[in-house]
């Protein structure tokens, strides 16, 4: 099995501090790796190491033929192929993202918008598009500082179920890590809720 995992957050984990989506992604991953002992994981950290956004020197890049490009472009362009190839490769993607005014980090949509690239990742087909990036499980560890699940409100989930899909991800598991910011008691509850899903789904 290989693993790629994404940590989404804008904060970084130092021991029990920091980030919790990432926290629980490590710890997913983790359970991953004792269940099957040979895989390789490739972790992006975007805490570390984060993502340009997509502007218009990007966009030019992408839209320059690869003979044209100048060395910054062909630069960004190889950053984004090099995203792709690790998608392709991963038999397993575990995300970890906080809700952000509930929505997905700005870190975790830079990764999205890199990885989404018309004729590589998804496909214009006589009835619509077409997902490639097939035969994937992915988990998603969402932390929130409130309690969102099933509410409208939520649109991390709706979103990345809709993005994932339409590039052919919809073996798609959700854990949700809730109640972080509404006192101690209930972000105890709300870890040990995410753990027992993750713990759950590990042993299926």
């Amino acid at each position: 099995m290989n693993i790629l995992q994404i940590n989404s957050s804008a904060r970084r984990l130092t021991d029990d501090q920091g980030s919790i989506s990432t926290r629980l992604a490590n710890e997913l991953t983790a359970g991953l790796r004792a269940v099957n002992p040979a895989a390789t994981v490739t972790l992006r950290d975007f805490a570390v190491d984060p993502l340009p956004v997509l502007d218009e020197a990007a966009l030019g890049a992408l839209f320059t033929p690869a003979e044209a490009r100048t060395a910054d472009q062909a630069a960004r362009v190889a950053l984004n192929d090099t995203l792709i190839a690790e998608l392709f490769a991963a038999d397993a993607i575990v995300i970890g993202t906080p809700m952000i005014n509930f929505g997905i980090s700005t870190q975790l949509k830079n990764w999205i918008d890199a990885i989404a690239r018309a004729g590589v990742t998804f496909a214009y087909g006589e009835k619509g598009p077409v997902g490639l990036v097939t035969g994937k499980k992915v988990y998603v560890v969402s932390a929130r500082g409130g309690i969102h699940r099933d509410q409208p409100r939520d649109q991390v989930v709706s979103y990345l179920r809709t993005v994932l899909a339409f590039l052919g991800m919809t073996d798609v598991e959700f854990i949700y890590a809730e109640g972080l910011n509404m006192g101690p008691e209930a972000a105890d509850r709300g870890l040990s809720e995410a753990r027992a899903q993750i713990t759950e789904l590990l042993a299926a």
